[in-house]
């Protein structure tokens, strides 16, 4: 019988080098915001400002906080077809 291999992280995003893949969009917005306007260095920088204050913010709360919030605030962030509205806070049987 052949040993099966088990991921060690199972829902977690994809990795590039150190960043998941939601760690590195915002730095990767900086930089093709900075091309556009031609000002590469500042947006880089507060792109990867942006990163590291999105990392804290992430690892000091529970997973999926700002889907739930982005939810509450009348975003869509769901792949279903219907959801409740978000904007009514009481639901009565």
């Amino acid at each position: 019988m052949k040993p099966v291999r088990i991921p060690r992280r199972v829902d977690e995003p994809p990795h590039l080098l150190m960043w998941s893949a939601d760690e590195l969009s915002p730095l990767l917005m900086g930089i093709f915001v900075g091309v556009m306007i031609d000002n590469l260095l500042i947006c880089a920088g507060i792109g990867l400002l942006v990163t590291n204050l999105y990392r804290k913010f992430r690892d000091n709360h529970p997973d999926g906080l700002l889907l739930h919030i982005l939810y509450w605030a009348g975003i869509p962030v769901s792949k279903g077809k219907c959801f409740r509205n978000p904007f009514v806070r009481r639901y009565f049987p």
